[in-house]
Protein backbone atom coordinates (compact mmCIF):
# COMPACT_ATOMS: atom_id res chain seq x y z
CA UNK A 1 0.00 0.00 0.00
CA UNK A 2 1.20 3.36 -0.68
CA UNK A 3 1.38 5.64 2.38
CA UNK A 4 0.50 9.54 2.63
CA UNK A 5 3.36 10.06 4.58
CA UNK A 6 4.84 11.43 1.35
CA UNK A 7 5.26 14.92 0.08
CA UNK A 8 3.32 13.92 -2.79
CA UNK A 9 -0.17 12.89 -2.01
CA UNK A 10 -1.74 9.64 -2.83
CA UNK A 11 -4.00 10.51 -4.69
CA UNK A 12 -2.09 12.70 -6.96
CA UNK A 13 0.68 9.80 -7.35
CA UNK A 14 -2.28 7.47 -8.44
CA UNK A 15 -3.11 10.17 -10.96
CA UNK A 16 0.48 10.54 -12.32
CA UNK A 17 0.50 7.10 -13.06
CA UNK A 18 -2.79 7.26 -14.57
CA UNK A 19 -0.97 10.01 -17.31
CA UNK A 20 2.07 7.88 -17.81
CA UNK A 21 0.05 4.71 -18.31
CA UNK A 22 -2.60 6.63 -20.81
CA UNK A 23 0.41 8.88 -22.54
CA UNK A 24 2.40 4.93 -23.01
CA UNK A 25 -0.69 3.99 -24.33
CA UNK A 26 -1.08 6.13 -26.87
CA UNK A 27 3.26 5.88 -28.07
CA UNK A 28 2.39 2.15 -28.78
CA UNK A 29 -0.93 3.02 -30.60
CA UNK A 30 1.21 5.10 -32.87
CA UNK A 31 4.32 2.62 -32.88
CA UNK A 32 1.69 -0.73 -33.60
CA UNK A 33 0.36 1.79 -36.71
CA UNK A 34 3.67 2.80 -38.33
CA UNK A 35 4.25 -1.02 -38.25
CA UNK A 36 1.44 -1.29 -40.66
CA UNK A 37 -1.43 -2.40 -38.28
CA UNK A 38 -4.80 -1.41 -39.31
CA UNK A 39 -6.83 1.33 -37.03
CA UNK A 40 -9.44 -1.18 -36.14
CA UNK A 41 -7.07 -4.32 -35.54
CA UNK A 42 -5.21 -2.35 -32.92
CA UNK A 43 -9.32 -1.54 -31.43
CA UNK A 44 -9.66 -4.84 -31.46
CA UNK A 45 -6.76 -5.70 -29.40
CA UNK A 46 -7.45 -2.76 -26.76
CA UNK A 47 -11.02 -4.32 -27.04
CA UNK A 48 -10.08 -8.07 -26.19
CA UNK A 49 -7.37 -6.82 -23.39
CA UNK A 50 -9.85 -4.90 -21.62
CA UNK A 51 -12.85 -6.93 -22.00
CA UNK A 52 -11.29 -10.24 -20.46
CA UNK A 53 -10.29 -8.27 -17.44
CA UNK A 54 -13.39 -5.73 -17.38
CA UNK A 55 -15.32 -9.76 -17.31
CA UNK A 56 -13.43 -10.91 -14.78
CA UNK A 57 -13.80 -7.89 -12.44
CA UNK A 58 -17.85 -8.27 -13.37
CA UNK A 59 -17.47 -12.09 -12.16
CA UNK A 60 -15.40 -11.71 -9.22
CA UNK A 61 -18.37 -9.26 -7.78
CA UNK A 62 -20.75 -11.63 -8.87
CA UNK A 63 -22.76 -9.69 -11.31
CA UNK A 64 -24.56 -9.52 -13.84
CA UNK A 65 -22.56 -8.39 -17.20
CA UNK A 66 -26.21 -7.11 -18.73
CA UNK A 67 -27.01 -4.84 -16.35
CA UNK A 68 -29.97 -3.00 -15.96
CA UNK A 69 -30.25 -0.15 -18.41
CA UNK A 70 -29.10 -1.40 -21.38
CA UNK A 71 -30.33 0.93 -23.96
CA UNK A 72 -27.96 3.50 -22.34
CA UNK A 73 -25.85 0.97 -21.26
CA UNK A 74 -25.27 -0.04 -24.99
CA UNK A 75 -25.08 3.98 -26.11
CA UNK A 76 -22.28 4.43 -23.25
CA UNK A 77 -20.28 1.44 -25.41
CA UNK A 78 -21.34 2.81 -28.56
CA UNK A 79 -20.13 6.06 -28.55
CA UNK A 80 -17.04 5.16 -26.03
CA UNK A 81 -15.93 3.19 -29.58
CA UNK A 82 -17.06 5.91 -31.35
CA UNK A 83 -14.54 8.50 -29.19
CA UNK A 84 -11.51 5.63 -29.44
CA UNK A 85 -11.56 5.33 -33.10
CA UNK A 86 -11.04 8.98 -33.58
CA UNK A 87 -8.92 9.28 -31.02
CA UNK A 88 -6.51 6.53 -32.28
CA UNK A 89 -6.88 8.16 -35.78
CA UNK A 90 -5.78 11.27 -34.68
CA UNK A 91 -2.75 9.78 -32.43
CA UNK A 92 -1.51 7.83 -35.56
CA UNK A 93 -1.65 10.89 -37.95
CA UNK A 94 -0.86 13.83 -35.09
CA UNK A 95 1.96 14.42 -33.24
CA UNK A 96 1.62 12.89 -29.75
CA UNK A 97 1.46 16.21 -28.04
CA UNK A 98 -1.02 17.74 -30.28
CA UNK A 99 -3.14 15.04 -30.24
CA UNK A 100 -3.48 15.00 -26.31
CA UNK A 101 -4.00 18.47 -26.07
CA UNK A 102 -6.84 18.42 -28.20
CA UNK A 103 -8.08 15.73 -26.72
CA UNK A 104 -8.11 18.09 -23.62
CA UNK A 105 -11.00 20.32 -24.93
CA UNK A 106 -13.38 17.75 -23.77
CA UNK A 107 -14.56 19.99 -20.62
CA UNK A 108 -15.63 22.41 -23.28
CA UNK A 109 -18.17 19.74 -24.72
CA UNK A 110 -18.67 18.08 -21.31
CA UNK A 111 -20.24 21.78 -20.20
CA UNK A 112 -22.71 22.16 -22.93
CA UNK A 113 -24.18 18.79 -22.66
CA UNK A 114 -24.25 18.53 -19.23
CA UNK A 115 -26.32 21.86 -19.82
CA UNK A 116 -28.56 20.46 -21.98
CA UNK A 117 -29.14 17.16 -20.21
CA UNK A 118 -28.29 17.32 -17.00
CA UNK A 119 -29.70 20.68 -16.59
CA UNK A 120 -26.22 21.95 -15.16
CA UNK A 121 -26.04 25.60 -14.70
CA UNK A 122 -23.07 27.08 -17.37
CA UNK A 123 -20.83 29.25 -14.43
CA UNK A 124 -18.61 32.17 -15.24
CA UNK A 125 -15.40 30.01 -14.85
CA UNK A 126 -16.50 27.30 -17.61
CA UNK A 127 -17.22 30.26 -19.71
CA UNK A 128 -13.33 31.55 -19.38
CA UNK A 129 -12.33 27.49 -20.05
CA UNK A 130 -14.33 27.68 -23.12
CA UNK A 131 -12.71 31.01 -24.51
CA UNK A 132 -9.27 29.59 -23.44
CA UNK A 133 -9.89 26.62 -25.21
CA UNK A 134 -11.25 27.85 -28.40
CA UNK A 135 -8.32 30.13 -28.24
CA UNK A 136 -5.75 27.34 -27.64
CA UNK A 137 -6.98 25.10 -30.25
CA UNK A 138 -6.75 27.70 -32.95
CA UNK A 139 -3.04 28.40 -31.55
CA UNK A 140 -2.43 24.30 -32.05
CA UNK A 141 -4.32 24.15 -35.37
CA UNK A 142 -3.06 27.77 -36.70
CA UNK A 143 0.36 27.69 -35.55
CA UNK A 144 0.97 30.15 -38.14
CA UNK A 145 -1.15 32.53 -37.05
CA UNK A 146 1.93 33.69 -34.49
CA UNK A 147 4.26 34.27 -37.41
CA UNK A 148 1.67 35.13 -40.54
CA UNK A 149 2.89 32.00 -41.90
CA UNK A 150 0.62 29.37 -43.31
CA UNK A 151 1.62 26.20 -41.59
CA UNK A 152 -1.11 24.14 -39.91
CA UNK A 153 -1.72 20.75 -38.72
CA UNK A 154 -4.22 17.97 -41.04
CA UNK A 155 -7.22 19.60 -40.59
CA UNK A 156 -9.05 16.11 -41.09
CA UNK A 157 -6.83 14.81 -38.53
CA UNK A 158 -7.64 18.10 -36.30
CA UNK A 159 -11.10 17.52 -36.73
CA UNK A 160 -11.04 13.68 -35.71
CA UNK A 161 -9.59 14.62 -32.35
CA UNK A 162 -12.18 17.05 -31.41
CA UNK A 163 -15.18 14.55 -32.94
CA UNK A 164 -12.80 12.24 -30.11
CA UNK A 165 -13.19 14.74 -27.24
CA UNK A 166 -16.66 15.07 -28.00
CA UNK A 167 -17.51 11.62 -27.43
CA UNK A 168 -15.65 11.30 -24.46
CA UNK A 169 -18.07 14.00 -23.31
CA UNK A 170 -20.86 12.58 -24.45
CA UNK A 171 -19.46 9.05 -22.36
CA UNK A 172 -18.79 10.79 -19.72
CA UNK A 173 -22.40 12.20 -19.04
CA UNK A 174 -23.47 9.12 -20.08
CA UNK A 175 -21.63 7.56 -17.40
CA UNK A 176 -22.82 10.20 -14.73
CA UNK A 177 -26.46 8.91 -15.50
CA UNK A 178 -25.70 4.81 -15.78
CA UNK A 179 -23.93 5.60 -12.06
CA UNK A 180 -27.17 6.28 -9.85
CA UNK A 181 -28.36 2.77 -11.29
CA UNK A 182 -25.42 0.44 -12.60
CA UNK A 183 -21.93 -0.95 -11.13
CA UNK A 184 -18.83 0.49 -12.16
CA UNK A 185 -17.59 -2.41 -13.44
CA UNK A 186 -20.89 -3.17 -15.78
CA UNK A 187 -20.61 0.53 -16.78
CA UNK A 188 -16.93 -0.30 -18.16
CA UNK A 189 -17.18 -3.53 -19.52
CA UNK A 190 -19.73 -2.36 -21.96
CA UNK A 191 -17.32 -0.46 -23.62
CA UNK A 192 -15.23 -3.11 -24.98
CA UNK A 193 -18.26 -5.45 -25.29
CA UNK A 194 -19.62 -2.90 -28.09
CA UNK A 195 -16.09 -2.17 -29.51
CA UNK A 196 -14.82 -5.34 -30.46
CA UNK A 197 -17.25 -6.62 -32.54
CA UNK A 198 -17.92 -3.13 -34.07
CA UNK A 199 -13.95 -3.27 -34.77
CA UNK A 200 -14.09 -6.60 -36.51
CA UNK A 201 -17.08 -5.45 -38.44
CA UNK A 202 -16.54 -2.34 -40.01
CA UNK A 203 -15.10 -1.69 -43.26
CA UNK A 204 -11.21 -1.08 -43.13
CA UNK A 205 -7.79 -2.55 -44.11
CA UNK A 206 -7.85 -6.08 -43.49
CA UNK A 207 -6.02 -7.34 -40.57
CA UNK A 208 -2.97 -8.53 -40.82
CA UNK A 209 -0.12 -11.68 -39.52
CA UNK A 210 1.23 -10.38 -36.64
CA UNK A 211 4.67 -11.01 -35.52
CA UNK A 212 6.02 -11.23 -31.65
CA UNK A 213 6.60 -7.35 -31.58
CA UNK A 214 3.39 -6.47 -33.62
CA UNK A 215 1.47 -8.80 -30.52
CA UNK A 216 3.71 -7.37 -27.80
CA UNK A 217 2.89 -3.41 -28.67
CA UNK A 218 -0.60 -4.33 -28.98
CA UNK A 219 -0.99 -6.21 -25.51
CA UNK A 220 0.85 -3.27 -24.68
CA UNK A 221 -1.87 -0.92 -25.76
CA UNK A 222 -4.30 -2.64 -23.46
CA UNK A 223 -2.05 -3.13 -20.29
CA UNK A 224 -1.34 0.59 -20.57
CA UNK A 225 -5.09 1.43 -20.53
CA UNK A 226 -5.60 -0.44 -18.17
CA UNK A 227 -2.76 0.90 -16.02
CA UNK A 228 -4.30 4.24 -16.79
CA UNK A 229 -8.04 3.32 -15.67
CA UNK A 230 -6.77 1.78 -12.50
CA UNK A 231 -4.79 4.52 -11.51
CA UNK A 232 -7.52 6.96 -12.47
CA UNK A 233 -10.12 4.77 -10.33
CA UNK A 234 -8.08 4.78 -7.42
CA UNK A 235 -7.22 8.63 -7.43
CA UNK A 236 -10.86 9.60 -7.54
CA UNK A 237 -10.90 7.21 -4.30
CA UNK A 238 -8.24 8.85 -1.82
CA UNK A 239 -8.22 12.47 -3.40
CA UNK A 240 -10.75 15.64 -3.81
CA UNK A 241 -12.13 14.69 -7.36
CA UNK A 242 -11.06 18.22 -8.60
CA UNK A 243 -7.99 18.08 -7.18
CA UNK A 244 -6.77 14.80 -8.47
CA UNK A 245 -8.15 15.72 -11.71
CA UNK A 246 -6.21 18.64 -12.14
CA UNK A 247 -3.07 16.55 -12.00
CA UNK A 248 -4.13 14.26 -15.00
CA UNK A 249 -2.99 17.24 -17.30
CA UNK A 250 0.86 16.37 -16.75
CA UNK A 251 -0.34 13.60 -19.59
CA UNK A 252 0.52 16.35 -21.67
CA UNK A 253 3.88 16.65 -20.93
CA UNK A 254 4.67 13.01 -20.64
CA UNK A 255 2.54 12.84 -24.27
CA UNK A 256 5.69 15.83 -24.99
CA UNK A 257 8.32 13.59 -23.93
CA UNK A 258 7.35 10.45 -26.06
CA UNK A 259 6.95 12.04 -28.52
CA UNK A 260 10.20 14.04 -28.65
CA UNK A 261 12.05 10.75 -27.37
CA UNK A 262 10.57 8.15 -29.50
CA UNK A 263 8.91 9.81 -32.67
CA UNK A 264 11.47 13.39 -33.00
CA UNK A 265 8.42 15.08 -32.55
CA UNK A 266 9.40 18.70 -30.39
CA UNK A 267 6.56 20.83 -30.24
CA UNK A 268 6.42 24.19 -31.46
CA UNK A 269 5.53 27.37 -29.59
CA UNK A 270 2.18 27.52 -30.65
CA UNK A 271 1.20 23.93 -29.39
CA UNK A 272 3.20 25.60 -26.04
CA UNK A 273 1.42 27.94 -25.99
CA UNK A 274 -2.25 26.46 -27.06
CA UNK A 275 -1.72 23.63 -24.47
CA UNK A 276 -1.05 26.44 -21.70
CA UNK A 277 -4.53 28.27 -22.60
CA UNK A 278 -6.60 24.73 -22.85
CA UNK A 279 -4.90 23.52 -19.92
CA UNK A 280 -5.34 26.66 -17.94
CA UNK A 281 -8.59 27.50 -18.61
CA UNK A 282 -9.93 23.74 -17.83
CA UNK A 283 -7.78 23.78 -14.44
CA UNK A 284 -9.17 27.55 -13.50
CA UNK A 285 -12.77 26.35 -14.16
CA UNK A 286 -11.86 23.03 -12.35
CA UNK A 287 -10.58 25.04 -9.21
CA UNK A 288 -13.39 27.57 -9.11
CA UNK A 289 -15.91 24.84 -8.86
Amino acid sequence: MLSDNSVIPVGVRFMMLSALGFSLMSACVKLASARGIPLMEIVAARALVSLAISYADVHRKGLSPWGHNRVLLFARGAVGTFALVCFYYAVTTLPLAESTLIQYTHPVFTALLALIFLGERVNGATLVCIGLSILGLLLIVQPGMLNGGSAQLPSFSVFAALLGALGSSVAYVLVRRLSREEDTSVIIMYFPLVALPVSLLLPGDSFIMLDGQALLLLLMVGVFTQVGQWGMTHAMRTELAAKASAYSYVQVIFAAILGWLVFGDLPNTATWLGGTLIIGGALFNMLRR
